[in-house]
C-alpha cells in the first residue's frame, strides 16, 4: 500500500470537518507534504451523482438503500482516489468514511452493526484509516452553526425525531471511538478552529515521524 497515511475526519453536522480538512491540507502542503483531500459521498464521477441523491434527493430512502449507495460511492473512491494516493506516499484526508456509515445508518437508523461492518469491509477491501479525528459537538450546537443549505439528514432538525436521531449518531461515534481508541482522537468541536488544527497536525506529524 506504500507509505502513505490515511486520515479521516468524523462527527455530527457543524463540527468543522470541512474547514479542518482544508486547513490541514494547506499547512501540510506548505511543509512540502503531498496531500489528497477527499469527501464522502463523492470524489468520483459516480460518487458525485450518488452524493446528490443521498444528500439532496427529495424522496424517501430506505436505510438499506442508504447503506448500499454510500458504499457504492465508497468503492469507487477507494479504487480511483484513495489507494493510488497512498501508493504514491501521500497523506490522504477524507471528510467522512466508513465510521460515518456505522454512526448514521447503524446507531442512527438502527441497522445491524455487524452487517454494516461486513459491507464496509467489502467496499473498502478492508482499508482502515491510520488516524480518525472525531470533532465532537452537541448536535444542536452544530446544527445552528451550519447556516448553509441543509441536506436530508439536517432538514426538520427541530422535530423531536430528528433531534433523537442526531443524538444517537453522536453517541454512536463516541462508542466507536472508545472501542478503537488507538485509532481515534476525540477533539472538542467547540474549540477555536486554530487550536483544533494544531491538535490534528500534531497527531498526523507523529505518525509521519514513525
Amino acid at each position: 500500500m506504500g507509505k502513505g497515511i490515511f486520515v479521516t475526519l468524523e462527527g455530527c453536522e457543524g463540527g468543522g470537518k470541512s474547514t479542518q480538512s482544508r486547513s490541514i491540507k494547506s499547512v501540510l502542503e506548505k511543509k512540502g507534504i503531498a496531500v489528497t483531500l477527499l469527501r464522502e459521498p463523492g470524489g468520483t464521477a459516480l460518487g458525485d451523482k450518488l452524493r446528490r441523491i443521498l444528500k439532496f434527493g427529495n424522496f424517501p430512502l430506505n436505510p438499506s438503500s442508504e447503506l448500499l449507495l454510500f458504499n457504492a460511492s465508497r468503492v469507487q473512491l477507494v479504487e480511483e482516489k484513495i489507494v493510488p494516493a497512498l501508493r504514491r506516499g501521500e497523506v490522504v484526508i477524507c471528510d467522512r468514511f466508513t465510521d460515518s456509515t456505522l454512526a448514521y445508518q447503524g446507531y442512527g437508523r438502527g441497522m445491524p452493526l455487524t452487517l454494516i461492518e461486513k459491507i464496509n469491509s467489502v467496499a473498502t477491501n478492508n482499508l482502515v484509516p491510520d488516524l480518525t479525528i472525531l470533532l465532537d459537538i452537541d448536535p444542536e450546537v452544530g446544527m445552528y452553526r451550519n447556516s448553509g443549505k441543509r441536506d436530508r439528514f439536517e432538514q426538520n432538525f427541530d422535530s423531536e425525531e430528528k433531534k433523537s436521531f442526531h443524538k444517537r449518531v453522536r453517541e454512536g461515534y463516541l462508542q466507536l471511538a472508545e472501542k478503537d481508541s488507538h485509532r481515534w482522537l476525540i477533539i472538542d468541536g467547540k474549540l477555536d478552529a486554530k487550536d483544533v488544527t494544531t491538535k490534528i497536525l500534531h497527531s498526523i506529524e507523529t505518525i509521519i515521524a514513525k
